[in-house]
C-alpha cells in the first residue's frame, strides 16, 4: 500500500509542460540553468519503521492482555515481540503511519542530503560556468530544497534560494503545487538573469523535463 503521489504522477501532463515552459522561459535571459526533480522519499527512515512497529505493537498487545489474559506481564511481553513483526510491516507500507515517526530535523536534513546527492548522480554540476539550479521536491516529507553551484553561490546565497524553497513547499501543502512552482521559477529566472545575464554562444546542458528517481522525463 502507497498512500501519497508517485512522483511521475504528481503533475498532470498539462502541468509537465507548463513547468517545461517556464523553465525555458527563464533559461532565455540567463546563463544560469535549471532543473526539477521530484522523488517519492528522501530516505527509508528505517528508524521510524521500527519505532513504529514498537508502539503499535506494544499498544495491541497491552490491549489483548488487557481484555483477555489480566493484565499479565507473561502475556503481553511475547505478544508484543510477536506483534512488533506485523506492525513494522504496516508501517514500512503506509507512509501515512511512518511519517509521524519522523521528526522535522531529521526530514529536513534527508532533504538535504539526497538533494545534494542528487545534484551529482544527475550530472547537473556539469555546467560550462557552473551555474546549475536544482529545485528538488521530495514527496512524503512535503519538503522543497533549492541547491545551486558554486558559479552561482558567488552572488545568489542560500538564504535566497531558501525563500524560493518555502514558496513551492507552501504551495504543495495548499494544493497548488505546479502554480507555485512556475511562479518560483520565474523569480528565480529574473534574480539569474539580473546576476548572470546570458551571453553569446550559451547552450542549455540540463533537462528542462522534470527528472525523476532513475530517469528523465522525455517529451
Amino acid at each position: 500500500m502507497i498512500d501519497h503521489p508517485k512522483a511521475e504522477k504528481f503533475f498532470t501532463d498539462a502541468e509537465k509542460q507548463a513547468i517545461k515552459q517556464a523553465t525555458d522561459s527563464a533559461e532565455s535571459c540567463t546563463m544560469g540553468q535549471i532543473a526539477v526533480m521530484i522523488v517519492d522519499q528522501s530516505s527509508d527512515y528505517h528508524e521510524a519503521q521500527i519505532l513504529g512497529g514498537v508502539i503499535l505493537g506494544s499498544f495491541v498487545a497491552l490491549i489483548l492482555t488487557t481484555l483477555w489474559f489480566h493484565d499479565s506481564i507473561w502475556w503481553y511481553i511475547p505478544f508484543s515481540c510477536a506483534l512488533f513483526f506485523p506492525a513494522s510491516l504496516l508501517f514500512k507500507k503506509s507512509h501515512a503511519l511512518k511519517i509521524h515517526c519522523i521528526g522535522n530535523k531529521r526530514k529536513e536534513r534527508a532533504v538535504k542530503e539526497r538533494a545534494l546527492k542528487a545534484f551529482y548522480e544527475k550530472g547537473l554540476y556539469k555546467t560550462q560556468h557552473n551555474t546549475g539550479v536544482l529545485f528538488f521536491i521530495s514527496l512524503l516529507e512535503r519538503k522543497v530544497w533549492v541547491l545551486a553551484d558554486k558559479g552561482i553561490h558567488e552572488k545568489i546565497k542560500q538564504v535566497t534560494l531558501n525563500k524560493f524553497a518555502r514558496h513551492v513547499a507552501q504551495g504543495i501543502r495548499a494544493r497548488r503545487s505546479s502554480q507555485a512552482l512556475i511562479e518560483a521559477i520565474a523569480e528565480a529566472g529574473t534574480l539569474l538573469a539580473e546576476h548572470y545575464p546570458r551571453e553569446a554562444g550559451c547552450t542549455v546542458q540540463l533537462p528542462d523535463t522534470i527528472i525523476y528517481e532513475n530517469r528523465t522525463e522525455s517529451d
